[in-house]
């Protein structure tokens, strides 16, 4: 993945400034629990991830997920034993 530009990044501070998302946090446990949220990765990181992702056919999404799914498994199992 290609690092934005510095005219990409003003266009997308640009964007959100004006359009700000609509939180409610009375609603769907508040912005923080069901929003998209953004997150850097390093190159390695991302390499990985959409690499995997074109071979699985799934989303960096899932992928990440299946990871962190496993990676809570495994302490829960080690923290059993």
């Amino acid at each position: 993945m290609k690092e934005m530009t510095d005219e990409e990044a003003d266009a997308l501070d640009e964007y959100y400034t004006k359009n700000p998302p609509k939180v409610d946090p009375n609603k769907n446990g508040g912005f923080a629990k069901k929003s998209f949220r953004m997150v850097a990765l390093d190159h390695l990181s991302e390499d990985y991830l959409f690499t995997k992702a074109m071979a699985t056919q799934k989303t960096p999404t899932e992928i990440i997920s299946e990871l962190i799914k496993t990676e809570i498994a495994r302490t829960a199992e080690s923290v059993a034993n």
